[in-house]
C-alpha cells in the first residue's frame, strides 16, 4: 500500500524484447532466467554518456560478483569495460573472458599471496584493503622483484548509515593517509589510485560528492607533498537499480535518482577541485546493478494455490529464495505471462523449498492465479545468478537473448549427474 492504494499486477508480460515467454519456457523449462543482451548494451551505454559529456576521463569496470556468467561478463567488455573482480576465482574468470592484465582491478580483503604475485606480474591495478595485505605485498614484491601498481580502499563518513567501515582504510583518522605515505615512500609499489565504495543501493547522490571530495583531497595532498600524482580516482559501485526496496513507501521508479544526478555530483566536485586539465584523474566506476538489473527476467510456473488459516490466498511457485535471493530485500514486480479473468486478490507468493520463509512476495495483488499459470519476475539481473543456492532443488538453465532476438543457452540448467560430480563415495559404502 501507498498513497496511490495497492497496485494490481495484472498486465501480461507475453513477449521479452520479441520473443514469446510462452516460447521460451517451452523450449529450456520452467523456473527459467531470461537476459537481454540489447537491453545490457543499452544501460550501459546510456551511463557511458551521461559520465563522458561531464567528465572528459571515464572507465566503466565491471563488477563480476554482480553477474560473473561469462556471456554476460563479455557483453560488457566488447562495451570497452574493464574488470572488477573481489576473488582469485574471479581474477581467473576474468583472464578466460581475454581481459588484459592492465585492465584488472583487484579488490577485496581476501586475496592469497598467490594472487597478489599473479596481480603483480600482470599489471593489474591491486586494491589495498588492509595493513596486513600492504605489508604481505611490500613482502612479496621484495622476495620476487616486482613492482605492483597499488591504490588503497578508503572508507568515509558520507551521512550515509551504517557506515562501510569494515573495508578499507578509514579518511576521518587518518590511516587512509598514513596508509597512502607508506606506500609512496616504499621501494617496490607504485601507486597509481586511490579507491572507495562507499555502500550498496545507494540513494544520495551528495553521498558520492562527499566521497569524490574526499578522494580529491588525499590525491591533491599526494601531489602538494611527494609531488605525486594519482593516475586514477575509483568512486566503486553502489549506483541503485529502479528496484523497489522491501518496506518502501513509494515504487523504486519513483524514487531512485536517476544516473544523471550521480554524474552531476561526481563530475562536479572532481573538476572544481583545482586540478590542471592535463592533471585531471581518470574517474573508474564499478557500477554493476544499475546496468544489468533491468536486462534480467525469471520466468516460472505456479505449482498450486491455497487458502492460509487466515483465509489469505497463498500462490506457490517453481521457485523461490534458492533462485530468486534479491526477494529478500526487494519487492519485484511480477507479472502474469497470459490473459487472466478480471478478478484480483491479495496473496502471498512462496516458493517451493520446504522452509517457512521460503517468500516471493509477502503481498501482492493480482489475478486468480491457477495451477499451469506462468509469470514473469522483473529486474533479477544482479546478484540472484551469483549468490542463488542448490537447495532441494536444481538450478535453472540461463536464455540470452540477443540483438537479433535470438535465443542462446549461456548456462545449461543443472541435472544430477552435475551434482554428483564431485563427490566421491568410500569404498565400504558402495555395496
Amino acid at each position: 500500500m501507498n498513497k496511490f492504494g495497492s497496485k494490481t499486477e495484472n498486465e501480461p508480460v507475453t513477449h521479452i524484447e520479441s520473443v514469446a515467454v510462452k516460447s521460451l519456457m517451452n523450449e529450456y523449462g520452467s523456473p527459467l532466467f531470461v537476459i537481454s543482451e540489447k537491453q545490457i548494451r543499452r544501460n550501459y551505454q546510456n551511463a557511458q554518456r551521461i559520465f563522458k559529456t561531464r567528465y572528459p576521463k571515464v572507465q566503466f569496470a565491471w563488477s563480476y560478483k554482480t553477474n560473473y556468467n561469462n556471456a554476460v561478463c563479455r557483453i560488457f567488455h566488447q562495451e570497452g569495460s574493464w574488470a572488477e573482480v573481489v576473488s582469485g576465482f574471479e581474477y581467473e574468470k576474468a583472464l578466460g573472458n581475454g581481459v588484459s592484465g592492465s585492465k584488472i582491478i583487484f579488490n577485496g580483503p581476501d586475496k592469497s599471496d598467490k594472487d597478489l604475485i599473479t596481480a603483480s606480474q600482470n599489471g593489474s591495478l591491486i586494491h589495498i584493503d588492509h595493513y596486513d595485505e600492504l605489508y604481505t605485498l611490500i613482502r612479496l614484491s621484495e622476495e620476487n622483484n616486482l613492482k605492483p601498481r597499488v591504490a588503497i580502499r578508503v572508507n568515509m563518513d558520507t551521512g550515509i548509515y551504517p557506515k562501510w567501515d569494515r573495508f578499507g582504510f578509514n579518511f576521518e583518522n587518518g590511516q587512509a593517509w598514513n596508509a597512502l605515505t607508506r606506500i609512496i615512500n616504499s621501494q617496490n609499489l607504485e601507486l597509481v589510485g586511490i579507491h572507495c565504495h562507499i555502500g550498496t543501493f545507494m540513494l544520495s547522490p551528495n553521498a558520492y560528492a562527499i566521497a569524490a571530495r574526499n578522494l580529491c583531497e588525499l590525491a591533491w595532498t599526494a601531489k602538494e607533498r611527494f609531488g605525486k600524482m594519482v593516475q586514477y580516482i575509483d568512486l566503486g559501485g553502489g549506483f541503485p537499480s529502479t528496484n523497489t526496496l522491501k518496506g518502501a513507501y513509494l515504487p523504486g521508479t519513483d524514487t531512485v535518482p536517476s544516473i544523471d544526478q550521480f554524474a552531476d555530483a561526481i563530475s562536479d566536485v572532481i573538476l572544481g577541485y583545482g586540478f590542471k586539465q592535463d592533471e585531471l584523474p581518470l574517474l573508474i566506476l564499478e557500477s554493476g546493478r544499475a546496468l544489468i538489473d533491468d536486462a534480467g527476467y525469471l520466468l516460472g510456473t505456479v505449482l498450486a494455490t491455497k487458502r492460509l488459516s487466515d483465509g489469505r490466498r497463498a500462490t506457490i511457485m517453481d521457485f523461490g529464495l534458492n533462485s530468486l535471493f534479491t526477494s529478500l530485500w526487494y519487492e519485484h514486480k511480477i507479472s502474469p505471462a497470459q490473459k487472466l479473468g478480471n478478478q484480483n486478490e491479495e496473496m502471498v507468493m512462496f516458493g517451493p523449498l520446504c522452509m517457512n520463509i521460503d517468500v516471493v512476495r509477502e503481498s501482492i495483488n493480482m489475478p486468480m492465479l491457477q495451477k499451469g499459470d506462468q509469470v514473469v519476475v522483473h529486474k533479477v539481473g544482479a546478484y540472484n545468478m551469483t549468490q542463488w543456492m542448490q537447495f532441494i532443488t536444481y538450478r535453472p538453465a540461463i536464455v540470452l537473448i540477443d540483438t537479433e532476438n535470438n535465443t542462446h543457452i549461456i548456462r545449461k540448467g543443472e541435472d544430477l549427474r552435475y551434482m554428483e560430480e564431485l563427490e566421491n563415495i568410500p569404498e565400504h559404502l558402495k555395496s
